[in-house]
């Protein structure tokens, strides 16, 4: 019972930092995944536009180099990172629903962006698994995702929040 009730007081903490702009990993032996959630002050509907027009990223979102295509449902997008500026990923956009969810990846993995609206704008999920069968032999030279998902997720609340005032 000790046991049980030590894993709902971690599980209640995860929750409240990720909901806390905070990123949080799981690493496990083929896979890892990197989460964060945020309250952010606007409408899903402004966040989603942010969201889907790739050529205007870079403006208001420090951790993206550069974005070429249309982020729209089965078309292939190129994203630069500021995580290795150097590599150009080639992604698929997966899955689209309005206001709601949006998903990309590749072979190597996914990043789910989901929208919920609340009381107070919209709260905005962010996670992203890598892995694979040959994930442990190069898992430690992918860096860390926390730092850049904290940036990014700061940067879209200001950016949203921003427009959203001056509605």
């Amino acid at each position: 019972m000790k046991y049980f009730f030590t894993i709902i007081m971690l599980m209640t903490s995860f929750a409240a930092m990720a909901q806390n702009g905070k990123a949080t990993t799981v690493k496990k032996t083929f896979n890892r995944t990197t989460t964060i959630s945020q309250v952010i002050n606007a409408d899903p509907s402004i966040v989603w536009a942010l969201l889907t027009n790739g050529a205007d990223f870079s403006r208001w979102n420090s951790t993206i180099v550069s974005i070429e295509g249309d982020i729209q449902k089965g078309e292939k997008i190129k994203l630069k990172s500021t995580l290795d500026p150097s590599r150009t990923f080639k992604l698929k956009v997966k899955e689209m629903v309005p206001d709601q969810t949006l998903i990309w990846g590749d072979a190597m993995g996914k990043r789910t962006y989901t929208l919920e609206k609340s009381d107070s704008g919209t709260l905005f999920k962010m996670e992203e698994k890598i892995g694979g069968f040959m994930f442990p032999l190069f898992a430690n030279k992918i860096p860390s995702f926390d730092e850049s998902f904290e940036q990014f997720t700061a940067d879209l609340k200001k950016e949203a929040e921003t427009i959203a005032k001056s509605n």
